[in-house]
């Protein structure tokens, strides 16, 4: 795999930021633009999972690393539960759901596979924190 050198690089983040950007949008008219606490519980938890996945790669360890993808991905399952709030609420259509939680859920996938790439490259021993770039 080829090394990262900024976090902007990671998939994982582009699509978060685009998760982002759709959750904002989304929020910014029609009923669930009223709603404020699920609009802006909503919105916390898309810019949670753009923002553990920054601070996480800017982490001094790659272990401390997994730990804020863990909790970026913690927010991505709370922000499927809160998906399911505004559609039952009806405040999303089916295809905007849709959407949003196909979005939601790649970015988790790709998450759980970095975790596990990086849990793999610690248990090998191969580890120099601080020196060495993340490999994604």
């Amino acid at each position: 795999m080829p090394t990262v050198s900024r976090f902007e690089e990671l998939e994982c983040w582009q699509v978060a930021r685009e998760l982002t950007r759709r959750a904002y949008a989304l929020s910014r008219s029609g009923a669930l633009s009223r709603d404020f606490g699920l609009r802006d519980q909503m919105r916390r938890a898309a810019v949670s999972v753009m923002s553990n996945i920054s601070e996480g790669f800017e982490s001094r360890t790659k272990a401390l690393f997994v730990e804020f993808l863990g909790r970026a991905k913690g927010s991505a399952g709370e922000l499927r539960a809160q998906l399911y709030v505004a559609l039952d609420a009806e405040y999303l259509g089916r295809t905007d759901f849709d959407e949003l939680f196909e979005m939601v859920e790649r970015c988790s996938s790709q998450l759980s596979r970095l975790m596990s790439y990086l849990r793999e490259d610690i248990a090998s021993g191969r580890v120099r924190d601080g020196e060495e770039l993340y490999i994604a």
